[in-house]
């Protein structure tokens, strides 16, 4: 356990602030936990949004899937749920293209390469005579993940370059690779190949979990934030939402003094749990960080991202996935359909008779929303013909630019956890990692890796964490891990 009153601020709550407030809080610091929203969540958050008819829903910002190797997410989540109940799994993850184009990754096998063979062999879109065509040697890389060799091979290169390389047709890149890589918010000609090539190794080549995922059963507000609020207070942490961190200094002692909405709080240590904007706006205003500046000034942020929930007047057809990648028709980026399996839209739907379907397109090149919303649209009823003449009730739009840029270059300057003041760590789905990992895995595994960097300086017992294999199955012996300096 940490020294007797031993005092942290974590600035965020999102999963990274979370996870660092709970292992904290867990190690007997007193933990004062900092939030500018209403509620915990960050981006993996929600709200309340009123209907017309004065009905009151739970809004988010888009699908969230919880893939089996989330495994730090998921010790986070046994907090508040040792079952982890609150999650139920989806039995496949579709990809849908023009013209009836369909890609299933249902009882793939597990081990690799078991798993790229029997994907090869099953997909339509890759004859045997493709094969001959194919950049054997580029896709090897797809197997050879190592986190010193990739990134110094490969960052500088763009997702798209390393795409193209490979001589997939164009069938097939556009259903197995196209879907994948927007995945994550970044456009392929904006995203680094190693940043694309260690997804690849964390989502597939080097994952025993699978491919397909678990969702929650309920609005993530309810499932998860508000229960971690409570378990957070039950352990004496302060949690302070609808506080905005306005500064921090530091004192002569070597304490720092948190400047927030809500008044100011001394602590020992600080964990920056914030979006990449929110960072830049702290440190840039907190002397107490300059040594923090050039390198958070140095992240940038992805294209915006948008999100339509449409509460509609009849139902899907029955036979439709609950969620449904979707690939070369305009914006569109996937279809969730939420009563099949959300309780609060399945309620919605069994007493209107109508369908919650929700549309989301990654890295969207302008922010015409009329635009974007016809775009997202005309893709809904090309895969889905039965909603040409539904009626939408409600609907409720978001569009938002805060999600990280993976530029190709960036890797080599990226903050890490641990910074050069021992007192200060970072956590977030931006920073550079030690393993493989990535979006609300990424972003909870630094909080707890921040947790345990700052526990560390007062001799506290880590806590354990876990990933897929560091390595591909073909990455050459020998090759370490890439060391970071601290920032």
């Amino acid at each position: 356990m940490a020294p007797a009153g031993r005092r942290a601020a974590v600035i965020g709550g999102g999963i990274a602030g979370v996870a660092a407030a709970t292992l904290l809080c867990e190690r007997g610091v007193q933990v004062t936990l900092l939030e500018r929203e209403p509620t915990l969540g960050g981006r993996a958050g929600g709200f309340e949004h009123v209907l017309a008819t004065g009905e009151t829903v739970h809004m988010e910002r888009g699908f969230h899937a919880f893939f089996r190797q989330y495994y730090n997410l998921r010790a986070l989540l046994r907090r508040i749920d040792p079952e982890l109940a609150l999650l139920t799994a989806l039995p496949d993850y579709p990809i849908l293209g023009p013209s009836g184009m369909l890609q299933s990754f249902r009882d793939l096998p597990k081990r690799t390469p078991f798993q790229v063979l029997a994907l090869a062999w099953r997909s339509p879109y890759l004859r045997l005579a493709d094969l001959v065509h194919v950049n054997g040697r580029a896709a090897f890389e797809m197997l050879c993940f190592d986190g010193l060799r990739t990134y110094q091979r490969y960052d500088r290169r763009s997702a798209a370059d390393y795409l193209d390389s490979l001589s997939f047709p164009s069938a097939a890149r556009r259903m197995l690779f196209n879907v994948f890589s927007h995945s994550f918010f970044n456009p392929e000609s904006e995203l680094s190949a190693a940043e694309l090539l260690m997804m690849f190794h964390f989502y597939f080549t080097g994952n025993a979990e699978g491919l397909v995922f678990d969702v929650v059963r309920r609005p993530l507000t309810t499932a998860i934030w508000q229960p971690f609020e409570t378990w957070l207070r039950q352990r004496n942490a302060s949690v302070l939402t609808s506080s905005e961190v306005e500064r921090v200094e530091r004192q002569p002692a070597g304490g720092l003094v948190v400047h927030h909405s809500r008044g100011t709080s001394e602590v020992d240590d600080v964990v920056l749990a914030l979006d990449v904007a929110a960072l830049q706006r702290v440190v840039t205003q907190s002397a107490a960080f300059g040594a923090l500046h050039a390198q958070v000034e140095a992240l940038g942020l992805t294209r915006p991202f948008a999100v339509w929930r449409l509460w509609l007047d009849r139902p899907l057809r029955a036979d439709r996935a609950a969620f449904a990648g979707t690939t070369g028709v305009g914006l569109l980026d996937n279809i969730s359909c939420y009563e099949r399996f959300q309780d609060e839209s399945a309620a919605w739907a069994r007493q209107h008779g109508g369908s919650v379907v929700e549309l989301h397109a990654y890295a969207v090149p302008h922010e015409n929303e009329a635009a974007i919303k016809a775009d997202l649209l005309a893709g809904l009823r090309m895969f889905y013909p039965e909603t040409v003449a539904a009626r939408v009730l409600h609907d409720c739009f978001l569009l938002r630019q805060d999600c990280p840029a993976f530029p190709p270059g960036s890797h080599a300057v990226r903050p890490t956890v641990a910074t050069r003041l021992p007192n200060v760590a970072l956590a977030g789905d931006f920073v550079a990692m030690p393993f493989p990992c990535a979006l609300m895995e990424r972003a909870a595994a630094s909080g707890f890796l921040a947790a345990n960097t700052l526990l560390a300086q007062y001799g506290v017992a880590a806590e354990p964490l876990r990933s897929v294999a560091a390595r591909g199955l073909f990455s050459f012996p020998g090759h370490a891990h890439e060391p970071r300096a601290a920032l």
